[in-house]
């Protein structure tokens, strides 16, 4: 049986959905949530081999162990700690994750 992990979006996860929503939105509120359910599908699919996923580049300056999954043109940035998941950050692909 494959393990399974508590998948928690922190505040700022939660932010950066929202903006993304809004963002579409602006040309159609049904695309954004389309888009948004799509995003929490691929969210929630961490609570499976999370650690499939490849370590961000960004780890070899702040010397941290988090991973990123590519969606479209979106990076889902997160870290697992035991037997949970957080989800960090969720950011456009050519942004670089900040500390």
């Amino acid at each position: 049986m494959i393990k399974k992990y508590e998948v928690n979006l922190t505040k700022h996860a939660q932010k950066d959905l929202e903006r993304i929503f809004y963002y579409i939105a602006a040309d159609s509120a049904e695309n954004a949530s389309a888009f948004i359910l799509e995003i929490e599908e691929k969210v929630y699919s961490l609570e499976h081999l999370p650690n499939r996923n490849p370590l961000i580049p960004e780890n070899e300056y702040f010397g941290t162990d988090y991973r990123h999954l590519i969606y479209k043109e979106y990076r889902i940035i997160y870290r697992v700690l035991e037997n949970s998941v957080f989800v960090l950050r969720i950011l456009q692909g050519a942004k670089l994750l900040e500390l």
